[in-house]
């Protein structure tokens, strides 16, 4: 009787515990998508009135350090950025397609996330599962916003979140996109910037960038070794643009593999180890963030870069430096 007695208690505790701990996970799933409904904020009707600081002269191949763009960062970005997700965004990121967290706290809209960094093709995937697109809807979004200027398949398809309603058009969600990258950036990119880098480098750029470095501070050392590697026609030799292009074929299962030694023999255009210069475009859709820091690079001798496990950056002016650091952190020249 008394060991019955103690089993209905521990049975008791569990089911209180388990109680506890669903009703918490369900609290931070709510939290989760009210954040992101809350940061899904329409466009401004009002132009952005500060254009973008610029550091970097690709015609006259100088850089000349900025002293606005830290403050530029501050007020415009640092305070209002869903492109550094917090917990809430990786929260979204695991439930977004499932349609019970669609439809929770509000069944008639839906919330899709670009996240930065990601292919085209990723976001067309993404958009088109939460509102049931067919293949054909899919391909009408994509055009969408591919064909407006400028004329690029990636770059555009601007990081944020969007609140749209659960039968919007590819053409009603495409408009929300196509007016948060004109509200952003477009108006910001005024003819003196244009005219320091033109804006498909920058998009380029700020997609290295993006899919190369990390914090903001990173993404201003690793576009300065990008334009230093480019002011004396040095292949920019970056994996992710093998990624990209070797996520490019057919038969590839993931996007964005992980790059192996004969990846560097890839015949594609994106294949900076292959090809001089600039790919023929973006490689990914780059959070503004990694666009200002394509525009302000930190001035830096280095023409070598790499980060260790741990996240740590390390650069070099000469190879045979970089081939020492590597050995020092991993153990081999890699």
């Amino acid at each position: 009787m008394k060991r019955s007695r103690l089993f209905i208690r521990a049975l008791s505790v569990m089911a209180i515990m388990l109680a506890v701990v669903a009703t918490a996970g369900i609290g931070l799933i709510l939290e989760s998508k009210s954040y992101i409904f809350n940061t899904s904020i329409p466009p401004s009707t009002t132009p952005a009135t500060a254009p973008f600081p610029v550091g970097v002269n690709a015609f006259s191949k100088t850089i000349v350090e900025n002293p606005e763009v830290e403050t530029y960062y501050s007020d415009t970005f640092a305070e209002n950025r869903p492109n550094r997700s917090p917990w809430q965004h990786f929260v979204a990121a695991v439930f977004m397609n499932k349609a019970w967290y669609q439809s929770l706290a509000s069944p008639v809209s839906r919330i899709a996330v670009i996240w930065p960094g990601e292919r085209h093709e990723e976001v067309v995937d993404h958009f088109g599962e939460i509102l049931g697109w067919t293949d054909e809807e899919r391909d009408r979004f994509a055009a969408t916003i591919q064909t407006n200027v400028p004329v690029i398949n990636e770059g555009k398809f601007y990081p944020g979140s969007y609140v749209t309603h659960r039968f919007a058009t590819p053409e009603e969600v495409a408009a929300l996109i196509n007016e948060r990258f004109a509200a952003d950036v477009m108006s910001r990119y005024t003819y003196d910037v244009a005219a320091n880098v033109p804006l498909e480098d920058a998009l380029t750029i700020a997609s290295l960038i993006e899919r190369e470095a990390s914090d903001f501070e990173n993404m201003r050392e690793v576009s300065g070794v990008i334009w230093n590697r480019l002011f004396i026609d040095m292949p920019l030799q970056l994996d992710a643009t093998l990624q990209y292009a070797r996520g490019s074929r057919p038969t590839e299962p993931k996007w964005w593999p992980v790059p192996i030694p004969r990846d560097k023999y890839i015949d594609s255009p994106y294949n900076t180890y292959m090809y001089d210069g600039l790919p023929p475009g973006p490689i990914a859709n780059p959070s503004t963030e990694a666009l200002l820091a394509a525009l302000n690079p930190r001035e830096t001798d280095c023409l070598f870069y790499f980060h260790a496990d741990a996240g740590d950056y390390y650069c070099s002016i000469t190879y045979e430096d970089h081939v020492a650091k590597l050995k020092s952190v991993f153990g081999q020249g890699r």
